[in-house]
């Protein structure tokens, strides 16, 4: 006797999941170790550059053009959950303290909280005081948001 038609493109909806949920496994097996190498110096090496370029925008949406990221020179050093704790991996307890240039020539230093991921991707925020609220008044009369009250950055793992 002959199955019913129905059964036929069940069994092949059945097999394309199977397929499809074993090919994302798969799939995220080989990327869990590609991207959980997160160091201290990778962070730091990042989290810098990324301030100046987000606060050479900030001071021109303030009228403060012509500061360069250069001139900014922002650098960090990064602790990632206490002295007890290796400066190494994902999680929400990086500590870092940047130093950095203000538009006036004064050196400024802060502390900032960061959210990194294993995939590479933090996300960062500053004190306000240093930094500014978060919509800032740009010299068009407009409130904005302000680009270093809380960033995002990325490094390479690899």
């Amino acid at each position: 006797m002959r199955r019913p038609a129905l059964v036929r493109p069940a069994l092949v909806r059945l097999t394309r999941a199977t397929s499809a949920v074993s090919a994302a496994t798969a799939l995220a097996v080989a990327l869990a170790g590609c991207a959980t190498d997160v160091t201290r110096p990778r962070v730091e090496n990042s989290l810098g550059p990324v301030f100046a370029n987000l606060y050479t925008h900030q001071q021109a949406l303030l009228g403060h053009p012509g500061l360069t990221p250069a001139a900014v020179a922002a650098k960090a050093s990064c602790d990632k959950g206490g002295p007890q704790v290796p400066d190494r991996g994902a999680g929400s307890d990086w500590i870092c303290q940047l130093r950095w240039t203000d538009s006036a020539g004064k050196p400024q230093n802060g502390k900032f909280e960061l959210q990194v991921r294993s995939n590479g991707c933090y996300q960062a925020g500053g004190p306000s005081k240093l930094v500014g609220p978060l919509t800032i008044k740009a010299t068009t009369g407009t409130y904005v948001i302000n680009p270093v009250f809380e960033f995002d950055g990325c490094f390479d793992t690899t």
